[in-house]
């Protein structure tokens, strides 16, 4: 979906001092306020800004101080996860 914004120029130039591209600062401040109010998932943040993984994810999100939504479902996940690996590891 496209979106369009209309900012004064002197507000527009203001932004465009730190973030030069307009769009793009728009659709990260979405995705923060989404994850923040916890409407929007890591997975969801992950898509809008077309990032690969969810170490990007974490990056960005560590970038704007936002802290992960981590539930305990996550950590379980996580630490299965991680079990696994550790067994590929001591198999190989």
């Amino acid at each position: 979906m496209d979106v369009q914004l209309q900012i004064p120029d002197d507000i527009a130039r203001v932004i465009q001092s730190t973030h030069p591209d307009l769009s793009r600062a728009a659709l990260e401040a979405l995705a923060l306020e989404g994850y923040r109010s916890e409407r929007l998932s890591e997975a969801q943040v992950r898509r809008m800004l077309g990032f690969r993984t969810r170490m990007q994810v974490h990056a960005f999100l560590k970038a704007h101080n936002v802290y992960l939504n981590y539930s305990i479902r996550e950590l379980e996940n996580d630490l299965e996860s991680l079990k696994h690996f550790e067994e590929t590891l001591t198999t190989t």
